[in-house]
């Protein structure tokens, strides 16, 4: 449902839900920027490389930007889709493992993810890690 409690038209979803997932596949002969360009389209957005460039400097990837994504480390992986995740900044954002491959930096972006989420919607993290439980405000587990 939308803001106003109306359904969201099917072709408006993608444009609610973010999420990012170590199973998230990108597209390895892209350029980090050019996966997020076509993401955003996918999505039905606007591109605008300017604050598309600023995400990706948020996330420590702006000199990586016009990098070969299949050229990116594990870690720089999973920070370019955190940012495809929030680039569109959803009402909706949903976090699989989210520190996946993530040193203590990488750590803060997502902390900081979560912080500014709390003011823009809802995140919802799977995790069994104990880093990315400790950033819920409820905690449902699902092996009890």
């Amino acid at each position: 449902m939308s803001d106003n409690g109306k359904p969201i038209p099917p072709e408006l979803r993608r444009t609610f839900i973010g999420m990012a997932s170590p199973a998230i596949s990108l597209y390895d002969e892209l350029t980090g920027i050019e996966n997020i360009s076509f993401f955003s389209k996918v999505r039905g957005l606007a591109w605008d490389k300017k604050s598309c460039l600023s995400m990706m400097k948020n996330m420590g990837l702006h000199r990586h930007a016009h990098k070969i994504y299949n050229n990116y480390s594990s870690g720089m992986k999973q920070r370019l889709k955190l940012v495809q995740a929030v680039i569109h900044k959803p009402p909706l954002l949903l976090l699989d493992e989210p520190g996946s491959n993530l040193d203590a930096k990488g750590m803060q972006i997502i902390r900081q993810i979560i912080l500014n989420q709390r003011q823009a919607g809802i995140t919802i993290i799977a995790s069994n890690e104990q880093r990315e439980v400790d950033y819920a405000n409820r905690i449902i587990n699902l092996s009890e």
